[in-house]
């Protein structure tokens, strides 16, 4: 695998060629100090290519759950400067119809592993294509309007009731960030729910692909 090592900006994660790359005062890349980013920092175990790609795709679309336990673990050496100090993980969640056709969802699967509560804060309202499948200038408004928020108490179907996040910092789980569009979309809802900060994690990234 193509592990992500530094320099890496602190924002979104991504690689840098060099530390010139980026602002040395705040250790983030060009795009990230354009302006502010819901998703306050993020980090994968490495590139979303050759041997990681493989092993995701057996997870995802072959039925090897088994596999999220491993990825997991090495997310948590890989993350575990954003695992410190977080008090939940939240799942980036499927569309039902697109759970119902995997079975479940890889993203839970991996938060599971993180050793952190997991709640289930999201919900996916609009079925919408896959982001591998658009080009980058289309993913943000692939999911526009595609998340809604939990409210303390409230129940989905087949859903615990949920807890409050206000106040709390959150750790969001993928299983891939290509734009980084989706992880937005998801934090946005979780910081207008009152989330203190919201980090990312993700067993996989795209790199240099964000607009």
């Amino acid at each position: 695998m193509r592990a992500i090592t530094p320099p890496v900006c602190d924002g979104c994660g991504d690689p840098l060629p060099s530390w010139r790359a980026i602002s040395v005062a705040t250790a983030r890349c060009a795009r990230c100090r354009r302006g502010p980013r819901a998703v306050d920092r993020g980090r994968a175990i490495g590139l979303y290519d050759g041997s990681l790609r493989e092993i995701i795709h057996a997870w995802k679309y072959q039925g090897r759950r088994s596999i999220a336990r491993a990825l997991a673990a090495r997310l948590r050496v890989e993350g575990a400067e954003l695992l410190a100090g977080a008090d939940i993980a939240v799942p980036v969640p499927l569309h039902p119809r697109r759970r119902r056709a995997r079975g479940f969802n890889q993203a839970a699967d991996l938060a599971r592993g993180l050793g952190l509560p997991v709640v289930e804060a999201l919900r996916r309202v609009r079925h919408t294509r896959s982001q591998v499948e658009l080009p980058a200038a289309r993913r943000h408004g692939n999911v526009r309007d595609a998340f809604e928020r939990g409210a303390p108490g409230r129940r989905w179907p087949g859903c615990p009731p949920f807890r409050s996040v206000e106040g709390l910092c959150v750790v969001l789980v993928d299983d891939v960030s290509t734009t980084g569009a989706t992880l937005e979309a998801c934090a946005r809802m979780l910081k207008a729910a009152g989330a203190r900060e919201v980090r990312a994690l993700t067993a996989a990234r795209v790199a240099g692909r964000r607009p």
